[in-house]
């Protein structure tokens, strides 16, 4: 029986390079086991078939940010339990970000700017702490946009109301910028949201939240990704 060896151990011997170097092709996804992409140097090998890819660099592995297209049916109680709908095959087909799917970026993944709840639509997890930061630490200064489904009547002068600074228990709410996209849907632009906010402003007015969905955040929009599935963050976006 011939015994197992690590995946870098076995490329050093393979392409003559240090066990550092060895290391970094493997992270960086540039090594094949049997045709597929195995990106931990700890893997076990025997008789496997080892390929280094031919474009292969020493780049280090960035931290990468994942934008999830949360479905309406997911009733998420706390914001981790919505990587579970993160995985390889979850993948929007459509992802224009060029980066290389690694195993490695749905590990150490945090939450990052909450969505109302009841809510639909973007949500953002990371493994880069400038994101986490910028998104959580700033959320009092990133804008979100919301469309919101409603039914029934809006008061007389209920848009005016949404647009000025709403009471609630005795606390002015943070501003928001309200219209309507069609008859029956609002466009809500906020920031610092309050949990339960859209569905209280809607309510004082005398209409009733049907459905939420969270399209944007800073200048990062959700995009076509279908419901369920995620893409990556592109490199050099910025919130």
């Amino acid at each position: 029986m011939i015994e197992a060896i690590r995946l870098d151990k076995h490329l050093v011997q393979l392409i003559q390079c240090s066990r550092g170097e060895a290391q970094k092709y493997i992270e960086g996804g540039w090594v094949l086991v049997d045709g597929e992409v195995i990106d931990l140097p700890q893997f076990k090998i025997q008789t496997q078939k080892v390929e280094l890819d031919s474009n292969a660099n020493l780049t280090a592995v960035l931290p990468r940010t994942i934008l999830l297209h949360l479905p309406s049916e997911f009733n998420a109680t706390k914001p981790t339990a919505a990587l579970s709908l993160i995985t390889p095959e979850s993948h929007w087909q459509e992802d224009k970000s060029g980066i290389k799917l690694l195993k490695r970026h749905f590990s150490r993944l945090l939450p990052t700017a909450e969505i109302e709840v009841g809510a639909a639509g973007l949500m953002v997890f990371s493994q880069d702490g400038k994101i986490v930061r910028k998104l959580v630490e700033d959320a009092k200064t990133n804008e979100q946009e919301y469309i919101v489904e409603v039914s029934g009547s809006i008061a007389e002068g209920g848009l005016e109301k949404l647009n000025t600074k709403i009471q609630r228990d005795g606390w002015a709410l943070p501003p928001a910028k309200v219209s309507w996209q069609n008859e029956t849907r609002l466009r809500f632009a906020l920031k610092n949201v309050h949990a339960g906010q859209i569905k209280f402003m809607c309510e004082s007015v005398g209409l009733t939240v049907i459905s939420m969905k969270r399209l944007r955040i800073g200048r990062v929009s959700m995009g076509k990704i279908n419901p369920g599935e995620w893409r990556y963050l592109p490199e050099g976006t910025w919130f």
